[in-house]
């Protein structure tokens, strides 16, 4: 009980000193991308996508303001502005709402912006490149191509899914309206929400190449990846500085800014740090967690996944605040480490996953969705896919 108390004191320091040395990194990577932001890259991403996004949902007209919304939540989403995406998919969610003939039943469109939303391919995972330089990581960038990988595997899979389940008899749309039973087309709701302004996409051709640029990003950074992460962090600083002086953005004000937000987010996460780690502190030092290392251990490790980060692997869909405590917890052990095969596993799996329960309790409850249909299945066979993705990738590149 001795060192058990002292595991619970010893763990509720460590969190906060945690936090605020998080302070410095966060605002630092918030300001660099909130001059990003207001350059329009988010709406660059947007155009270059749109061509695509238009042949995924052919049921949502091309210049509907749903169309805007999930385009620009998706680019969000790829830059790591997870506190700009989530408006975007609030009101994507809405405006798709209102194309939907059956209310409190989720249309394909709906469950396919979810279970996208939930794996999006993901170019900077700031906030996990953040933690491990917090902890000491000696190449924190290092997870940008194992993040590229496993969130792109998860997205094909999450299509895929989304498309297979919706055929099956389970999951069919309860068809409540009578014009669906006759076969008279449905009535689209009127909007008075305007389209927001991405204005057209760019050529096909062009989304082509960038997507040819993308996947040729992973075998390069398989295999000069050790040579070039060191450049990572100083190019991605000179880069996005010097877009905001090419568009014309005030650098410094908006870097403050932007700055600001990082530090709420730092000192905001504090509590959920200090509960996560405790909890894990009281597992470590009572024994527990060395019981279900030992349990667990020899039959995990065989498919590329340590005990240590099972929990993390379970908590990822349910918690993000408890995922990233224990992410942070792992990166923080003196026995394991950020640099370490598990260390690069857990931060991938955090920066190519999302919490599914949250991101379908918070989307679906904005409108009233009750029938949530093949949602949650597809979501979770996106995570488990972005799982085995990152075990594969993480086993090739650091050895597992």
């Amino acid at each position: 009980m001795e060192m058990l108390s002292k595991g619970m004191v010893d763990s509720a320091t460590g969190s906060v000193e945690l936090a605020l040395g998080l302070v410095g990194v966060m605002t630092l990577f918030l300001g660099l991308m909130k001059v990003a932001e207001a350059g329009g890259m988010l709406t660059i991403i947007a155009r270059l996508i749109r061509p695509l996004m238009v042949r995924l949902f052919p049921a949502v007209p091309p210049d509907h303001p749903a169309m805007g919304s999930m385009i620009l939540n998706m680019s969000a989403n790829a830059l790591g502005l997870g506190n700009a995406a989530t408006p975007f998919g609030i009101r994507a969610m809405q405006e798709l709402d209102r194309l939907n003939p059956v209310k409190g039943t989720a249309t394909d469109a709906m469950v396919l912006f979810l279970a996208i939303n939930t794996s999006n391919v993901t170019l900077l995972p700031t906030g996990v490149i953040a933690l491990r330089a917090a902890a000491g990581s000696t190449d924190p960038a290092g997870i940008l191509p194992t993040t590229l990988f496993a969130t792109l595997f998860s997205t094909i899979i999450a299509i895929l899914a989304t498309k297979f389940y919706g055929k099956l008899p389970f999951f069919k749309r309860i068809h409540a309206d009578k014009r669906e039973q006759t076969g008279e087309p449905d009535e689209v709701e009127p909007t008075d929400t305007p389209p927001l302004e991405i204005q057209k996409g760019y050529p096909l051709w062009a989304c082509g190449i960038a997507m040819v640029i993308l996947v040729s990003l992973i075998p390069l950074t398989v295999l000069f990846g050790r040579l070039i992460s060191p450049w990572i962090i100083p190019g991605l600083m000179l880069g996005f500085l010097a877009f905001g002086i090419l568009r014309k953005v005030a650098i410094y004000e908006v870097f403050v800014e932007g700055a600001k937000e990082g530090f709420q987010v730092a000192v905001r996460i504090i509590p959920y740090l200090v509960a996560i780690l405790v909890a894990v502190g009281m597992l470590r030092s009572s024994g527990a967690m060395e019981a279900m290392v030992g349990f667990l251990g020899p039959w995990t490790e065989k498919i590329g996944m340590p005990a240590d980060a099972l929990p993390m692997a379970f908590l990822r869909p349910l918690s993000g605040s408890g995922a990233y405590g224990v992410v942070a917890s792992i990166m923080n052990n003196p026995g394991i480490g950020p640099d370490s095969y598990t260390g690069y596993l857990v931060s991938t799996i955090q920066g190519s996953t999302e919490t599914t329960f949250y991101v379908l309790a918070v989307y679906f409850g904005a409108v009233q969705i009750k029938r949530f249909r093949h949602s949650l299945v597809a979501a979770l066979t996106a995570d488990l896919a972005g799982i085995v993705a990152a075990v594969a990738v993480c086993s090739l590149l650091y050895g597992g």
